[in-house]
């Protein structure tokens, strides 16, 4: 951290040491127009991801919290996606959602409807890669979930049917107070994964088309090892850290003062 810092304040290429700009680099940001396109669609892949996943999740898990025929099988299902590599999924998920050739065009034109861009529209880009990164997260979602559905006392549901609270009432008074401090854990860790969404966009679009699916990471990697700006890609790191940093502490300090932690 201390040796991105100081190359912050440099104009360093990574092959020679650069010369100190001062805070040249950070004053930079503000007229840099990719830096806040690349801003803004991070935080559209964070508004997106977060209450879906959660809500997937907790449903999912409710689910398969069941006595159910094959619960293993179904169970693993979900978590299969989380554990496989995002790299092989970008590249899997890039033939799947191809204009021309992909299997998804291909069931739509059959069923009698115009073909769609995906990746290659700018307009759809963004959602399409907020779906796949949904598909490929919120098994671990589920999995968090489960666990703590499973934690719930039996005999506080069995005392809660013999007063006469139906499936509703049940979950709203006794399983959403019970996964409360799950589901802030669950929003921090989501915070931070769409803050490093880097590998599923290196995979598919690389940032587009015309940058309509640029995140603040890959903007970094872009600068470091693409236009060789380092000095300048750690000035856009450190003010990612600075962001990330803030966001999380207010997450923690809101979550504590409405009771999601103890």
């Amino acid at each position: 951290m201390g040796w991105a810092l100081r190359l912050s304040l440099t104009d360093s290429d990574l092959v020679t040491e650069g010369q100190g700009v001062g805070l040249d680099n950070y004053r930079a940001l503000a007229d840099d127009p990719v830096f806040w396109r690349s801003i803004r669609n991070t935080l559209e892949l964070t508004g997106l991801y977060i209450p879906i996943s959660l809500l997937l999740g907790l449903g999912i898990a409710l689910l398969l919290n069941k006595p159910i025929r094959g619960i293993g099988f179904y169970r693993a299902c979900f978590l299969v996606p989380f554990v496989a590599s995002a790299a092989a999924e970008g590249l899997l998920m890039a033939f799947v959602f191809d204009k021309d050739f992909g299997v998804v065009n291909g069931l739509i034109t059959r069923a009698g409807l115009p073909a769609q861009g995906f990746l290659d529209d700018p307009s759809q880009a963004m959602f399409v890669i907020t779906g796949i990164f949904i598909w490929t997260q919120f098994g671990f979602n589920v999995v968090i979930y489960l666990a703590a559905l499973q934690e719930i006392p039996a005999e506080v549901l069995e005392a809660a049917a013999i007063d006469g609270a139906g499936p509703w009432r049940t979950f709203r008074h006794i399983v959403v107070p019970s996964v409360r401090p799950i589901s802030l854990f669950l929003a921090v860790w989501g915070l931070i994964d769409c803050l490093q969404f880097f590998d599923l966009l290196m995979t598919s679009t690389k940032g587009g088309p015309v940058n309509s699916t640029i995140t603040i990471v890959y903007y970094v990697w872009q600068l470091a090892f693409e236009y060789f700006t380092a000095g300048y890609g750690a000035a856009v790191a450190y003010a990612l850290f600075a962001g990330s940093l803030v966001a999380i502490v207010i997450g923690l300090v809101f979550g504590r003062r409405k009771g999601f932690l103890l």
